[in-house]
């Protein structure tokens, strides 16, 4: 980002309240009332949510490993990164190591943290961690109760292909592929 961009300051609104309207097991919904300059108040619908990891596990051979799903909202399968919801406080790192196990049945010697990013900046507060994982071994924790998830594996520039096609449809997968492209790049020797 140039100096130029990163000094221009859009309007800053405040909160004067905010209401919770729903409590479930991971997620809220509450609905701000803010204010903004001399504006009028409005209200906002908004997530909170504790945060995610995503996991991009790199195989001995270069490959990564993704999984595919069956997503109940989307009424369709969906190819993607394990990744899950942070429970409470929980470090993201272990989030991850849990996940990888869970979704992957894999655990990594080693979890490199590359960023992350907001999926969906306009009306949730989650805040995905991404981690390149490696030292891949099998040692695997069951699956939630309504998952059932198979791993499939692929060459890194199969994975960036069915980002950039548009066969990858969850933002998780898609954003997290986009932020280690570079690192992935280095991998890519390993594409046949």
């Amino acid at each position: 980002m140039t100096d130029a961009i990163a000094r221009l300051q859009p309007l800053k609104s405040e909160r004067i309240s905010s209401e919770t309207i729903f409590s479930g097991e991971r997620l809220t919904l509450r609905i701000d009332t803010l204010k903004m300059g001399d504006r009028p108040v409005g209200k906002k619908e908004i997530i909170a949510h504790p945060g995610s990891a995503v996991i991009i596990p790199i195989t001995r051979r270069g490959s990564v490993l993704v999984t595919k799903q069956w997503r109940p909202a989307q009424n369709d399968y969906s190819l993607e990164l394990p990744s899950g919801t942070r429970d409470g406080d929980e470090p993201p790192e272990e989030t991850a190591a849990r996940e990888l196990r869970e979704e992957t049945g894999y655990s990594a010697s080693e979890f490199t943290p590359i960023g992350g990013f907001y999926p969906a900046s306009g009306y949730s507060e989650e805040y995905a961690h991404v981690y390149i994982a490696t030292g891949l071994k099998s040692d695997p924790l069951p699956q939630d109760k309504l998952e059932d998830i198979m791993v499939v594996e692929m060459t890194v520039g199969a994975l960036l292909r069915l980002c950039i096609d548009g066969d990858v449809n969850d933002a998780l997968t898609f954003a997290a592929a986009m932020r280690a492209s570079a690192f992935l790049e280095k991998t890519r020797s390993a594409d046949v």
